[in-house]
């Protein structure tokens, strides 16, 4: 059980670390003009999202990073 919580731990973190990366990237481009088309957290087909203005903001299946689109 142990393994189990520490294992999410890792992957929680892990997942953290990804969302702080990417967020650098989208705040850059808004702030020099780019525009941002998608922020997503995962790869792949989409679980969650919406989209406000023009950036559609995901979570999708696979967690093994994440991206911003830009136009």
């Amino acid at each position: 059980m142990l393994a189990i919580v520490q294992g999410g731990v890792v992957v929680l973190a892990i997942g953290i670390l990804i969302f702080v990366h990417e967020l650098g990237h989208f705040l850059v481009a808004k702030k020099v003009g780019i525009r941002v088309d998608a922020f997503s957290l995962g790869f792949g087909p989409t679980i969650w999202g919406f989209t406000r203005g023009e950036t559609t903001y995901k979570l999708s299946l696979i967690p093994l990073g994440g991206y911003v689109k830009m136009a």
